[in-house]
């Protein structure tokens, strides 16, 4: 039996503008789980299990007359296309594919079955990459599982900048450069697996961030599970619409991160609340411009109660609901602040950073 976990994460700052080539985010990955289970079938059947996913809902639209199901936010699509990657992976390095039961153990979604907004489909997609190369005794990097399981999320997902992908393979923070998704399709088309994996991706880059020793994160949901995707789809009709009010967003927002990472680099946490703030200031003109829904009246309330206690708070993600980040002193008392939220009727999710390995032996240097 194979057993492999990846973790959530959310993003802290660079939402919508990462999705640009080599546009950059910073994410933590946080210490709760999508556990992957393997074993050998009983027989000619597999089967995927989920006690989590068993009553998983499939969205669809009308396109005309025909019925469009949209499978990205379905995690079984995310599984299906991590296996076919992998074992893609598995037959080119010569290892024989077998039939086995695969099982799925999410921590990301609360007791009713509701996303919290911690990446689910990035983390069942690491989790189950990871699992199937120790399977078939694939002797993989951290930076080959990303590729692989980069390769199979935007293989669903189309649209995303698989950002949350790289936080669940590397852990702890992360200053993320998106890398070029149009060469990847291009180059998949042409290229063997085992080739793509050795070839540096056009700006991709992951750099692990040092804390400063005062930062405390605190996280709130809102109970409101959002979809990304149709999210970043409504941004990318205002990005068609108006080029050059996005492309001002896009710059301001790397401006915004180079200077959060910066004060990252120096332990200040002062800079990086600011530019917190910074990035929500963008994100609500975004929201504005737009009439994309980013901040929801919840998260804004989140937010105003967090400024009272001294913390720097936005919204985490696409927004549209799920979770609030605040960057706060470690030394300031939270319980007053705890109290508000509860009257408001946020959650307060109890979790911790999660560091995989040691985080200063990797950093995948961009390519131009």
């Amino acid at each position: 039996m194979i057993t492999a976990k990846a973790p959530g994460k959310l993003y802290i700052a660079g939402e919508y503008a990462v999705v640009e080539n080599g546009y950059p985010a910073i994410l933590v990955a946080l210490n709760q789980f999508i556990t992957c289970t393997i074993k050998n079938a009983n027989g000619e059947t597999g089967q995927i299990i989920s006690q989590q996913y068993q009553n998983n809902a499939v969205s669809w639209r009308r396109q005309g007359d025909e019925l469009i199901v949209d499978q990205r936010d379905n995690p079984f699509s995310y599984i299906l296309a991590a296996i076919k990657v992998t074992e893609e992976y598995a037959k080119a390095c010569h290892q024989e594919l077998k039939v086995y039961d695969l099982q799925i153990d999410s921590q990301l979604d609360n007791q009713s079955g509701r996303k919290y907004g911690l990446g689910s489909s990035a983390a069942v997609t690491v989790a189950t990459v990871r699992a199937l190369c120790e399977f078939y005794h694939l002797k993989v990097t951290k930076d080959q599982i990303f590729k692989l399981a980069a390769i199979a999320h935007f293989s669903v997902q189309g649209n995303g900048s698989l950002g949350d992908v790289a936080a669940s393979v590397y852990g702890g923070w992360i200053a993320y450069h998106s890398f070029d998704r149009q060469w990847l399709a291009e180059q998949r088309k042409v290229l063997s697996l085992p080739k793509l994996l050795t070839l540096p991706w056009p700006n991709l880059k992951i750099e692990p961030l040092s804390v400063p020793t005062n930062l405390k994160l605190v996280i709130g949901w809102t109970g409101k599970p959002a979809s990304t995707s149709r999210l970043v789809d409504k941004i990318a009709i205002f990005k068609a619409e108006h080029q050059v009010k996005y492309h001002q967003f896009l710059e301001n927002s790397r401006l915004c991160i180079k200077k959060m990472v910066q004060g990252f680099r120096t332990g200040d946490l002062r800079i990086i609340q600011d530019q917190i703030r910074t990035n929500r200031m963008l994100l609500a003109d975004l929201a504005r411009q737009s009439g994309v829904d980013i901040e929801t009246p919840l998260l804004k309330k989140l937010c105003q109660v967090a400024e009272q206690f001294g913390g720097a708070a936005k919204a985490s993600g696409a927004g549209g609901g799920d979770c609030g980040i605040v960057a706060i002193d470690s030394h300031v008392d939270l319980s007053h602040l705890m109290i508000a939220w509860q009257v408001a009727g946020i959650e307060r999710l109890p979790l911790t950073v999660h560091y995989i390995g040691d985080v200063q032996r990797y950093s995948l240097k961009p390519t131009r």
